[in-house]
């Protein structure tokens, strides 16, 4: 996979995780942060950290943020401050902006700007959690698409000793099985997987509607 640019704006927890993360996969990551003591913190972990007010246009203009394949702005709890950065941002013509929101007011101003990507971490924290304790034996949760999303669950006992094309999920459930991952091997298998004989300890990652992932409930 090529190396991307990526500059975030904010430096809160959300965003030092996502900072070091994306720099640990290989990709050239900024950070941009109004407090020195912050920028400081990071700035061996990622390839260029800056002091800079993003409100301030002026500030941000010296900064080539253009290069960038997305600007991420990481401001949620700030209000005036995510909304006058992701103007500023327009203004200068960054053309993939994605942001942070914390409320559902917060997405609605944010959309009403023209930023189609959104990411909404407190919420999708609280509701992976309440995913996996409503699924006992789900390991994690991501929403897809309304109505839809994909989960990784530990092989269900009625699975095992069965391939996927005996189980036939997606013609009874809509549900398809995207990748499983053997504990005791570092590589998923990906593809070609239909005869694939599964086992105890395997992890599914499954994909499809909710109320038909809801029957794999422990």
């Amino acid at each position: 996979m090529a190396s991307k640019q990526f500059v975030i704006i904010g430096l809160g927890n959300s965003a030092i995780f996502l900072a070091k993360h994306l720099t640990s996969l290989g990709h050239d990551v900024m950070v941009i942060d109004c407090h020195p003591d912050k920028v400081q913190d990071i700035s061996s972990s990622v390839s260029q950290a800056i002091v800079a007010d993003s409100t301030r246009i002026k500030q941000l203009a010296s900064i080539p943020l253009n290069k960038a394949d997305s600007v991420i702005v990481c401001i949620g709890e700030n209000l005036q401050a995510s909304l006058l950065t992701v103007l500023n941002l327009k203004e200068l013509g960054v053309k993939h902006i994605i942001a942070k929101s914390s409320s559902a007011a917060h997405t609605s101003i944010l959309e009403k700007l023209g930023v189609s990507d959104i990411f909404h971490p407190e919420r999708d924290s609280a509701i992976s959690l309440a995913e996996r304790l409503n699924r006992p034996n789900m390991l994690d949760f991501l929403p897809f698409m309304e109505g839809f999303s994909i989960i990784e669950i530990v092989c269900p006992e009625k699975f095992q000793g069965k391939t996927l094309k005996d189980l036939s999920l997606t013609h009874k459930y809509g549900i398809q099985v995207i990748a499983i991952r053997d504990p005791l091997e570092s590589v998923p298998k990906i593809g070609n997987i239909a005869d694939y004989v599964l086992k105890e300890n395997d992890v599914l990652f499954l994909i499809g509607p909710n109320e038909a992932l809801d029957s794999f409930k422990a």
